[in-house]
C-alpha cells in the first residue's frame, strides 16, 4: 500500500501547488465557497459576531449573518496529478485587511466575490488587486433575494478593465465554484504569457 512519503522516495513528483485567494466584501460568500468546492474539511476562522462590532462593521444587506472570518479560510482542490489549488479566503471587513498582505504573498490569482445587494463593498479588493498587479477575477454570487442583473451591466457598474473575466456565479454549488476557480486559472495563465516569452 503506497503513501505520501514514499511514493516520493520512488521518484513520483510532488503536485504544483498553485495558491488562489477568495476576496470580496463582508457576507458574499467567501466561506461558502471555500467549503463547497475544497476536497478537505475547511479549516475556518469563523466567531460569532457580538455588540463590539457594532459601529465598527457594515452589516448593512446581510443583518442575519452571525459569524464572521477573523483571520482566513484554508480549503484544498485537485486539479489532477500534476495540479493542486490551496484557496485562501480573506476576512471581509475593513478592520481584518491587515491579514492581507501576509495571505497574498505567492497567489497567482484571486477571485472576488460580488453581491449585487452591496456592489460598493466590491471597490476595496478589486482596487487591491488592481494596484498589486494580481491576475483577478469577479464573480457575482446570486443570493436568492439579491437583484438580478446582466454580467455586462455589473462589469460596467464596477467600471472593470475589458480584460477583467466577470460571471455569474452560486457560492453553494460544487459545480458553479469550480467554473469559477477554471475562470481564473485561465485568465492568470493567459496574463502570465507575455511575461513567460
Amino acid at each position: 500500500m503506497g503513501s505520501g512519503p514514499s511514493d516520493v522516495s520512488s521518484g513520483a513528483a510532488l503536485p504544483m501547488a498553485i495558491k488562489v485567494l477568495i476576496a470580496g466584501g463582508f457576507g458574499v460568500g467567501k466561506t461558502t465557497l471555500v467549503g463547497a468546492v475544497s476536497e478537505i474539511r475547511p479549516m475556518r476562522t469563523e466567531e460569532i459576531i457580538t455588540e463590539a462590532s457594532v459601529g465598527v462593521d457594515d452589516v448593512s444587506g446581510v443583518e442575519a449573518k452571525t459569524t464572521t472570518t477573523v483571520a482566513m479560510d484554508f480549503g484544498r482542490i485537485t486539479i489532477n496529478d500534476e495540479v493542486v489549488l490551496y484557496l485562501f479566503g480573506t476576512p471581509g471587513q475593513d478592520r481584518f485587511w491587515f491579514v492581507w498582505d501576509e495571505l497574498s504573498m505567492g497567489a497567482v490569482g484571486a477571485v472576488v466575490l460580488a453581491d449585487t445587494r452591496r456592489l460598493a463593498a466590491s471597490f476595496p479588493s478589486i482596487d487591491y488587486f488592481e494596484r498589486r498587479g494580481t491576475p483577478f477575477i469577479v464573480a457575482v454570487n446570486c443570493f436568492d433575494d439579491a437583484p438580478r442583473y446582466s454580467a455586462d451591466d455589473v462589469k460596467l457598474a464596477l467600471n472593470l478593465d475589458p480584460d477583467v473575466p466577470l460571471m455569474l456565479c452560486d457560492a453553494r454549488l460544487p459545480t458553479s465554484g469550480r467554473e469559477v476557480l477554471i475562470t481564473l486559472m485561465e485568465h492568470a495563465m493567459k496574463k502570465a504569457e507575455p511575461a513567460l516569452s
